[in-house]
């Protein structure tokens, strides 16, 4: 049975992984980690939200994460990762966040909203910054527009690229089709028609229907793309 506290005492501990915020994106996060088989203390604000999520998550508790000493009597300081997944309140995104960083948890994602939030974000020490809203948008932007089955923006100028073989390539030998000088990117591996994922190799041969991972700068990913 998940535990609905409001600071009844520290529950962090080393595999516990901890999610402000459940919203739409921190609820998400926090039931996908506990589905996976991680320890997870979700906290909010908002009394209503703990409740919707006290059957789902091991640890659910009510309280102001912007305070430093509010965050020590949960078990902050203790936990193997903190995800900063407040929604619309920046100030309280940068001060929760802020709190994490004095508290040393080792690993702190934060959500951000706009580019100078996610700036402030990194300056104050979080780990990593996402925009999941923004991210999700140039992946099904991605989908939408080309032969793409899915878009991992690995940095800011590279991509890892699942998509269908252009019907050009079928046929031949990745040795044949000079892929890397032609189009700039590199066939990780192959998925045949009805066939799991296997590596590429030179000698590999394109067959109809053939699902390519391409990892590649970004411009490059989107050329290929739009390969017929």
């Amino acid at each position: 049975m998940a535990k609905h506290q409001t600071l009844l005492g520290p529950l962090g501990h080393a595999d516990t992984v901890l999610v402000i915020g459940l919203g739409r994106f921190g609820s998400a996060l926090a039931i996908s980690l506990e589905e996976m088989g991680h320890d997870v203390m979700g906290v909010d604000l908002d009394p209503n939200l703990v409740a919707d999520h006290a059957s789902a998550l091991s640890h659910v508790l009510e309280a102001d994460t912007t305070r430093l000493e509010t965050l020590r009597q949960i078990g902050a300081e203790d936990v193997s990762a903190a995800v900063v997944a407040i929604g619309t309140d920046i100030e309280a995104s940068i001060l929760t966040t802020a709190a994490l960083v004095d508290l040393e948890v080792p690993s702190i994602w934060a959500k951000a909203l706009t580019e100078p939030h996610a700036r402030i974000l990194e300056r104050i020490g979080a780990t990593e910054v996402v925009f999941p809203e923004r991210d999700m948008g140039v992946r099904v932007a991605h989908q939408v527009t080309r032969r793409m089955i899915d878009w991992f923006q690995l940095d800011d100028g590279f991509a890892l690229v699942e998509a269908a073989a252009p019907v050009s390539m079928i046929g031949k030998t990745l040795e044949q089709l000079k892929v890397r000088s032609r189009f700039g990117i590199t066939v990780v591996s192959i998925k045949p028609m009805g066939a799991p994922f296997t590596y590429a190799t030179a000698d590999t041969v394109i067959g109809e229907g053939d699902i390519l991972l391409v990892a590649a700068n970004t411009d490059a990913a989107e050329r290929f793309t739009r390969q017929k």
